[in-house]
C-alpha cells in the first residue's frame, strides 16, 4: 500500500516513461474507469515547442485578474513535484498528492493485470491525477500544457474550449519527426472539431500543416501576424514593453517582467486565447483586466533575474529554438558589459548546435558543465561536447563541477556583467536551490 507522500512519488516515478506504440486508447480506458473526470472540466489546451509555460502563466494571470480560480497542469516542475498541478500558481499539497495516488492505485493495478502492454505510464498517471483533482471543482478554468508533441500526448483526451499552438521548432525529433512539418503535424493533433485555435509565429511550411488540420476539423483559426498583432517596444529596466491589437481590441505600452521580445509573442497568444474564450461566452475582453494580468505575471526560469548584485539570470532554454531566442535577446538588449554563460545540457538534446549558436554572441564567454540528469537521462559531457563543436569557438571552455564554475565566474563579474545559467530546466532547478542557500547572500 501507499501510505506516505514519498511512497506516492516513488510509485509514480517508478512507472515506465514510454510504451512502444503511441496511443490514447490506454489513457481513455484509464479515465473511463475513473468516471471520465476529463469530461467534467472547463479547459484551454496549450501545445508548442517553446513558449507553452510562459503563455500559460500570462493566461492564468489574466483569468486571475478577472477573479477566476485557475487550475494549471505544467511540466517539468522547477522545485517540487506538486507544482505540476496547481491552483492560482500554487502547487497542490502533499496530502492531496497522496490522496489522489491512493484513489488511482486500484485502477492502475487493474489495468496492469488486464492490458497486454501493462497499465498507464508515469505521465499518464500524473495527467489522470490532474483530471481527477480538477473534476472535483477546485478551479473555474484549467490551463493544460501538453507534455510532449500533441497528437498522442496523454492530455490530448481533453475537449477544450480553446486550443493554442505557441511555436514549432526542433525538439524531441526521435519521437515527433525529423522535419518541422512532421513536428507541426504532431502539435496540430490537439486541434478538435469546431474548437477555436490560436497559433503563434510559425514558419510557412509547418504553418500550412496547422492550417490544413484546422480546416479539416472546421476549427476557426487565429494566426499571430495575420489575425492579431504584437509590436515589441524593447526592454527597459528589466521590463519588456509591447502594443497589441486584435480587431477593435487594442493595448498600448503593456509592461511585462518576462524579458525577451519572444515573451511579447507569448503574451499576445495568451491575450488572443482569452479574447476567444470570452467571445465563446458572448463577452468582450476587458482591456484593464488583460493589462493587469500581463503586468502581474511572473514565470520562474524564463530569463529570470535571481540576483541584481551581481546580475545572475536563469533560463531553462533546452533546445536550439529556445537558444536562438536567447541569442536574439542578448544581442538586442544586453550588448553592454560581458555575458558569462554557464550551460548544462542533457545528452539527448542537440547540445553541439546549441553551444555553437550561443557562442556567436560577440560579448559572451561560454562555460560548459554537467549536472545529475533526471532519472536515467544523462547530461552531455562538457569536454566531449567542447571537442565536437563545429567551429571550435575560442570563447568556449569546460568546468565539470557547476558549483565550482559559478564561484569562479562570480569572481570575474563587474557591475555591467551578467552570469546567465541555462541549457536545461532540470539544471536550473538544481542551481536555483543552490543559490537560495543563505551563504550566497544574493541581492
Amino acid at each position: 500500500m501507499i501510505n506516505t507522500y514519498d511512497e506516492a512519488l516513488n510509485f509514480i516515478h517508478g512507472r515506465t516513461k514510454f510504451k512502444k506504440i503511441p496511443t490514447l486508447k490506454r489513457m481513455r480506458r484509464f479515465l473511463d474507469e475513473l468516471g471520465a473526470p476529463d469530461k467534467k472540466i472547463n479547459a484551454i489546451h496549450i501545445a508548442g515547442t517553446n513558449g507553452k509555460g510562459s503563455t500559460l502563466a500570462f493566461l492564468r494571470n489574466i483569468f486571475q485578474a478577472e477573479g477566476k480560480t485557475v487550475g494549471s497542469f505544467t511540466s517539468p516542475f522547477l522545485i517540487k513535484f506538486n507544482e505540476r498541478i496547481s491552483v492560482n500558481g500554487v502547487g497542490i499539497s502533499d496530502a492531496e498528492i497522496l490522496r489522489l495516488t491512493q484513489e488511482l492505485y486500484p485502477t492502475i493495478a487493474k489495468l496492469d493485470a488486464e492490458l497486454p502492454e501493462g497499465g498507464p505510464t508515469e505521465f499518464e498517471i500524473v495527467t489522470a491525477m490532474m483530471f481527477k483533482y480538477f473534476s472535483e471543482g477546485h478551479a473555474d478554468i484549467v490551463l493544460i500544457e501538453v507534455g510532449l508533441g500533441g497528437l498522442y500526448d496523454s492530455t490530448n483526451v481533453i475537449m477544450p474550449k480553446v486550443s493554442v499552438i505557441t511555436s514549432i521548432g526542433w525538439d524531441h525529433m526521435h519521437i515527433l519527426g525529423d522535419t518541422l512539418p512532421k513536428i507541426a503535424f504532431q502539435k496540430a493533433g490537439i486541434i478538435k472539431k469546431g474548437v477555436p485555435v490560436v497559433v503563434g509565429g510559425v514558419d510557412p511550411d509547418p504553418l500550412q500543416v496547422i492550417i490544413r488540420q484546422a480546416q479539416k476539423m472546421q476549427s476557426p483559426i487565429q494566426i499571430l501576424g495575420k489575425d492579431f498583432d504584437v509590436k515589441d517596444n524593447g526592454e527597459k529596466n528589466w521590463s519588456q514593453y509591447f502594443d497589441f491589437s486584435s480587431g477593435d481590441f487594442h493595448l498600448d505600452q503593456v509592461q511585462t517582467s518576462l524579458i525577451g521580445d519572444y515573451q511579447t509573442h507569448n503574451a499576445a497568444l495568451a491575450i488572443q486565447a482569452y479574447i476567444e474564450y470570452e467571445s465563446l461566452h458572448q463577452r468582450k475582453a476587458d482591456p484593464k483586466i488583460v493589462k493587469k494580468g500581463i503586468e502581474s505575471t511572473r514565470w520562474a526560469g524564463r530569463f529570470e533575474r535571481v540576483s541584481s548584485n551581481p546580475t545572475i539570470v536563469l533560463d531553462g532554454a533546452h533546445n536550439i529554438s529556445a537558444v536562438n531566442l536567447i541569442v536574439q535577446t542578448l544581442e538586442n538588449d544586453f550588448s553592454k558589459g560581458h555575458v558569462y554563460i554557464l550551460m548544462g545540457i542533457l545528452a539527448d538534446k542537440q547540445a553541439d548546435k546549441m553551444v555553437d549558436k550561443i557562442a556567436t554572441v560577440p560579448n559572451a564567454s561560454i562555460v560548459l558543465t554537467q549536472f545529475a540528469g533526471p532519472g536515467k537521462r544523462a547530461a552531455a559531457n562538457p569536454e566531449k561536447l567542447e571537442h565536437k563543436l563545429e567551429t571550435h569557438p575560442k570563447n568556449v571552455s569546460a568546468i565539470d563541477d557547476w558549483h565550482e564554475a559559478i564561484t569562479e565566474i562570480k569572481r570575474k563579474l563587474t557591475a555591467d556583467d551578467m552570469l546567465l545559467i541555462t541549457g536545461s530546466l532540470y539544471f536550473i532547478s538544481d542551481v536555483r536551490k543552490y543559490l537560495k542557500q543563505p551563504d550566497h547572500n544574493l541581492k
